[in-house]
């Protein structure tokens, strides 16, 4: 389910720029997408000019991406705790914004996400215009147990949602997320109270995580065509 729309230029503005918010020994949180993965390669050049910096990916694809970069990379377990430093920022991009709340999850891999970006001191996200929206709408990634596939899109339903299981591009069968787990990708229409649907949904038996967004964004740049708007949250 990933979002289409936004030329490549505004997306490499808004990623070089959330790019520039990383100072020298912090830790980062790396994002999935082809806006944050502007935002890698832009770490990854200041890195090569001396910038002294720690990455947390977010998924494979991330991963690999910041090793071609020569980030250096540690576990978001290595740094989050009572001895840790913490994350300092999470850059990373949006299917949807809508007043700094988000949908996430087009490249399946929301859950690390999620884990990353709650985890970082400040939290940047990064998108083109196509992804603004007045209020959530579009299907939210819900990532279930294999087993619980059944059960959690009953309850989706009941939720007033209409679940559909996500299906692999270049092979047969279901996409399968980094955790070994299965997509439910459910519309709901227009999302008017998001933090009541993302608690019903966390509250659900089987979810592993939800696509749902709220309350976690502290800036967002969006790259125009001209330069880049940010906004503060």
């Amino acid at each position: 389910m990933k979002t289409e729309g936004g030329s490549d230029a505004a997306k490499r503005r808004a990623g070089e720029s959330a790019a520039e918010t990383v100072d020298d020994g912090d830790v980062v949180g790396l994002g999935t997408g082809s806006t944050a993965a502007h935002a890698i390669r832009a770490i990854g050049r200041a890195v090569d000019a001396g910038l002294d910096v720690r990455g947390v990916p977010t998924s494979f694809a991330s991963r690999d991406l910041a090793r071609k970069c020569e980030i250096p990379l540690v576990d978001l377990d290595d740094v989050v705790g009572p001895d840790g430093p913490g994350v300092d920022v999470a850059i990373d991009g949006a299917d949807r914004v809508a007043d700094g709340d988000l949908i996430k999850g087009g490249g399946a891999a929301h859950a690390r996400e999620k884990f990353v970006d709650a985890a970082a001191a400040r939290f940047v996200v990064v998108a083109d215009p196509s992804k603004e929206v007045a209020v959530l709408d579009g299907p939210v990634p819900v990532e279930v147990l294999p087993s619980a596939r059944a059960v959690v899109a009953e309850a989706v339903r009941t939720l007033g949602g209409e679940p559909e299981l996500r299906s692999a591009e270049r092979k047969d069968g279901p996409v399968v997320t980094d955790n070994g787990n299965l997509v439910l990708d459910c519309a709901f229409g227009a999302i008017d109270e998001p933090d009541a649907l993302a608690t019903a949904l966390a509250t659900t038996p089987g979810v592993v995580e939800h696509g749902l967004f709220v309350g976690l964004a502290d800036e967002v740049h969006v790259g125009t065509t001209s330069g880049v708007r940010v906004v503060e949250l």
